[in-house]
Protein backbone atom coordinates (compact mmCIF):
# COMPACT_ATOMS: atom_id res chain seq x y z
CA UNK A 1 0.00 0.00 0.00
CA UNK A 2 1.33 3.34 -1.33
CA UNK A 3 2.00 5.76 1.79
CA UNK A 4 0.08 8.67 1.69
CA UNK A 5 1.48 12.72 1.82
CA UNK A 6 0.70 13.37 5.46
CA UNK A 7 2.33 10.07 6.65
CA UNK A 8 5.67 10.58 4.41
CA UNK A 9 5.39 14.10 6.09
CA UNK A 10 5.75 13.02 9.41
CA UNK A 11 7.58 10.12 9.31
CA UNK A 12 10.28 12.56 7.16
CA UNK A 13 9.41 15.25 10.03
CA UNK A 14 10.20 12.79 12.42
CA UNK A 15 13.96 11.58 11.43
CA UNK A 16 14.79 15.09 11.52
CA UNK A 17 13.13 15.51 15.18
CA UNK A 18 14.99 12.50 16.07
CA UNK A 19 18.37 13.86 15.00
CA UNK A 20 18.41 17.25 16.63
CA UNK A 21 17.43 15.08 19.82
CA UNK A 22 20.20 13.04 19.40
CA UNK A 23 22.82 15.93 18.39
CA UNK A 24 21.80 17.93 21.32
CA UNK A 25 21.73 15.55 23.95
CA UNK A 26 25.89 13.83 21.62
CA UNK A 27 26.95 17.20 22.83
CA UNK A 28 25.47 18.37 26.29
CA UNK A 29 28.48 16.99 28.18
CA UNK A 30 30.62 18.76 26.47
CA UNK A 31 28.84 22.35 26.85
CA UNK A 32 31.12 24.50 28.74
CA UNK A 33 29.16 27.48 28.95
CA UNK A 34 25.50 27.08 31.50
CA UNK A 35 23.43 29.67 29.32
CA UNK A 36 24.31 27.70 26.06
CA UNK A 37 23.65 24.29 27.78
CA UNK A 38 20.20 25.72 29.50
CA UNK A 39 18.93 27.24 25.99
CA UNK A 40 20.03 23.69 24.22
CA UNK A 41 18.10 21.60 27.03
CA UNK A 42 15.06 23.77 25.74
CA UNK A 43 15.28 23.29 22.48
CA UNK A 44 15.81 19.46 23.37
CA UNK A 45 12.42 19.60 25.02
CA UNK A 46 11.11 21.68 22.19
CA UNK A 47 11.66 18.88 19.77
CA UNK A 48 10.97 16.17 21.52
CA UNK A 49 7.71 17.74 22.00
CA UNK A 50 6.98 17.76 18.29
CA UNK A 51 8.53 13.86 18.00
CA UNK A 52 5.46 12.73 20.59
CA UNK A 53 3.31 14.36 18.56
CA UNK A 54 4.08 12.80 15.68
CA UNK A 55 4.17 9.85 17.11
CA UNK A 56 0.49 10.27 18.29
CA UNK A 57 -0.12 11.67 14.63
CA UNK A 58 1.50 8.06 13.32
CA UNK A 59 -0.23 5.86 15.72
CA UNK A 60 -3.28 7.34 14.59
CA UNK A 61 -2.84 5.86 11.13
CA UNK A 62 -1.36 2.61 12.42
CA UNK A 63 2.15 3.50 11.63
CA UNK A 64 5.04 2.96 14.01
CA UNK A 65 7.68 5.60 14.77
CA UNK A 66 11.08 5.14 13.61
CA UNK A 67 14.26 6.24 14.72
CA UNK A 68 17.06 7.46 11.72
CA UNK A 69 18.80 4.44 10.34
CA UNK A 70 21.76 3.08 11.72
CA UNK A 71 24.20 4.60 9.52
CA UNK A 72 22.76 8.17 9.59
CA UNK A 73 23.37 7.82 13.56
CA UNK A 74 26.67 6.50 12.82
CA UNK A 75 27.65 9.67 10.41
CA UNK A 76 25.99 11.72 12.90
CA UNK A 77 27.99 10.41 15.93
CA UNK A 78 30.96 10.38 14.11
CA UNK A 79 31.15 13.92 13.06
CA UNK A 80 30.53 15.22 15.94
CA UNK A 81 33.06 13.08 18.53
CA UNK A 82 35.84 13.84 15.86
CA UNK A 83 34.97 17.62 15.63
CA UNK A 84 34.79 17.58 19.75
CA UNK A 85 38.25 15.87 19.84
CA UNK A 86 40.00 18.36 17.90
CA UNK A 87 38.27 21.31 19.32
CA UNK A 88 35.81 20.98 22.51
CA UNK A 89 34.78 24.35 23.01
CA UNK A 90 31.18 26.13 22.98
CA UNK A 91 32.14 27.39 19.70
CA UNK A 92 32.74 24.18 17.88
CA UNK A 93 29.53 22.83 19.26
CA UNK A 94 27.46 25.56 18.21
CA UNK A 95 28.87 25.59 15.06
CA UNK A 96 28.06 21.91 14.55
CA UNK A 97 24.46 22.32 15.98
CA UNK A 98 24.00 25.41 13.49
CA UNK A 99 25.23 23.04 10.62
CA UNK A 100 22.65 20.58 12.35
CA UNK A 101 19.89 23.42 12.09
CA UNK A 102 20.93 24.51 8.67
CA UNK A 103 20.17 20.84 7.18
CA UNK A 104 17.32 20.48 8.61
CA UNK A 105 16.05 24.21 7.50
CA UNK A 106 16.33 23.08 3.87
CA UNK A 107 15.23 19.61 4.87
CA UNK A 108 12.05 20.48 5.69
CA UNK A 109 11.69 23.19 3.26
CA UNK A 110 11.52 20.71 0.76
CA UNK A 111 9.57 18.56 2.17
CA UNK A 112 7.16 21.03 2.85
CA UNK A 113 7.11 22.16 -0.69
CA UNK A 114 7.27 18.46 -2.25
CA UNK A 115 4.06 17.18 0.07
CA UNK A 116 1.40 19.93 -0.34
CA UNK A 117 -1.45 17.41 -0.19
CA UNK A 118 -0.14 16.58 3.48
CA UNK A 119 -3.16 17.24 5.59
CA UNK A 120 -2.90 20.52 7.60
CA UNK A 121 -1.95 18.92 10.85
CA UNK A 122 1.13 17.22 9.56
CA UNK A 123 1.98 20.28 7.95
CA UNK A 124 1.61 22.44 10.80
CA UNK A 125 3.68 19.90 12.77
CA UNK A 126 6.13 20.36 10.05
CA UNK A 127 6.18 23.78 9.89
CA UNK A 128 6.77 24.17 13.91
CA UNK A 129 9.49 22.32 13.66
CA UNK A 130 11.03 24.15 10.80
CA UNK A 131 10.32 27.22 13.01
CA UNK A 132 11.67 25.59 15.67
CA UNK A 133 15.08 24.98 13.45
CA UNK A 134 15.13 28.84 12.48
CA UNK A 135 15.11 29.88 16.25
CA UNK A 136 17.79 27.29 17.91
CA UNK A 137 19.92 28.58 14.41
CA UNK A 138 19.35 31.93 15.32
CA UNK A 139 20.30 31.74 19.32
CA UNK A 140 23.44 29.91 17.96
CA UNK A 141 25.14 32.81 16.27
CA UNK A 142 26.01 34.39 19.17
CA UNK A 143 28.16 31.57 20.15
CA UNK A 144 30.38 31.55 17.12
Amino acid sequence: MEENQSTILLKKSQAGAKTAINSIKEVLDNVDSAALRDELVEYLNKHEYIDNEINAELKKVDEEPKDPSGMARLMSWMKINIRLLESPKDKTIAKLMLEGCNMGISQLSEYLNTFTKADERSREIAERLLTTEEELGTLLRKYL
